[in-house]
């Protein structure tokens, strides 16, 4: 599941070693008393995993949404579509601008409905920004046709599913740009921070720029003289927690094949009569979570308490429901949005999340779902 869990010797020597070699802390400049800028070799490192042409490190994956809608070109008033069933933190990222956020329900994918995305497009909206949930993807397919037949662009906010792919593409590639996070709940960590993906050089070009005060980092210049065309705001990513993301990038894969062989466990001893998460059709997932149904709210309640008192507990669903619905947002949200949240709402109400620990055996998955006797 998250990154944290494989935490040791290998994450603290990569910081021991910026120490070594000048204890340079910052990801620019001073290059006569550095031997390494680490934060663009993590963002080597993410940009050739996932195969895109850019990859930008910030210092969140709040920071990483709001870089890259401006980036696209999204301003005050503009709308911005995302989904009921998210982390505030993208609602927050679109207010922050001066933007609208505008919701779609999700379905039993709990991730963006491709219709009801659709429905709610007006001549306002500027960019669709489908959230990749507890590491399954979004219906991107349909969600890119409907981008192109109405020309908005496409965000994805890929905070809880990298590594994760779509037709065979990583999430986080397959829209006009990507944005991830790494804080100390997701699948790699670096503590906080965040990364920017694109395969446009405008995006990436006003990106950098922007998230570093508007530093164009000009090659025929010190810093200090460095020339500039815009403003912009230090969203700028420490050298200590590119090392540790380095580190971590390494471990990716095998975070992913364990989670696997969890979630198959688990799946494999609980009843086929479970009415589950629907997976879209040429989807790779990371087996983050294995989220069920129950619409008995007593057996779910049952679930839940198993799930406790066995040392698992649940992952966002039921536990921190009220920021990851928009339904309860009503500090953020207009009375309009949140009333269209609700079925989202009814749904997730039925949802117990799994979340898949590799400090637990396949055989205590096997167990769990035997003794959740659904």
């Amino acid at each position: 599941m998250p990154g944290f869990e494989l935490i040791s010797s290998e994450e603290q020597e990569a910081v021991n070693k910026i120490f070594k070699d000048g204890g340079i802390l910052f990801a620019h400049g001073f290059d006569s008393v550095r031997k390494n800028f680490t934060v663009r070799e993590f963002e080597g490192d993410l940009q050739e995993y996932l195969g895109s042409k850019h990859a930008l490190a910030v210092s969140s994956g709040t920071a990483a949404i709001k870089i890259a809608l401006k980036a696209l070109g999204v301003k005050p008033g503009d709308e911005v579509i995302t989904q009921a069933f998210n982390f505030i933190a993208t609602i927050e990222a679109i207010l922050d601008i001066g933007a609208i956020p505008v919701i779609t329900n999700v379905n039993k994918t709990l991730n963006m409905d491709p219709i009801d995305c659709e429905n709610r497009i007006t001549d306002k909206t500027k960019v669709i920004l489908p959230v990749h949930m507890l590491g399954v993807p979004a219906e991107m397919r349909e969600i890119m046709n409907i981008a192109t037949k109405h020309n908005l662009k496409v965000l994805e906010d890929n905070c809880e599913s990298l590594g994760a792919k779509y037709e065979k593409k990583f999430l986080g590639t397959i829209g006009d740009a990507g944005a991830f996070s790494f804080d100390f709940g997701k699948v790699i960590t670096t503590g906080e921070g965040g990364m920017v993906s694109s395969n446009d050089h405008r995006i990436d070009k006003y990106s950098r720029e922007y998230h570093d005060h508007g530093h164009e980092n000009n090659p025929d210049l010190p810093r200090g003289r460095d020339t500039k065309t815009i403003y912009g705001f230090n969203y700028r990513m420490t050298e200590m927690q590119a090392a540790v993301g380095k580190v971590q990038l390494g471990k990716l894969n095998y975070i992913i094949n364990e989670n696997k062989k969890r979630y198959v466990s688990f799946e494999r001893n609980l009843s086929s009569s479970v009415s589950r998460r629907k997976i879209p059709e040429g989807s790779e997932p990371i087996y983050d979570t294995f989220i069920l149904f129950i619409e008995d709210k007593s057996k779910r309640e049952n679930v839940v308490n198993i799930l406790h008192k066995e040392g698992f507990g649940t992952k966002n669903l039921p536990d921190a429901i009220e920021w990851h619905c928009s339904s309860f947002w009503n500090h953020a949200l207009s009375s309009k949005e949140i009333d269209h949240s609700n079925s989202t709402k009814l749904l997730l109400e039925t949802a117990v999340a799994v979340p898949i620990w590799l400090k637990r055996s396949e055989e205590d998955y096997s167990n769990l779902a035997k003794k959740l006797n659904l």
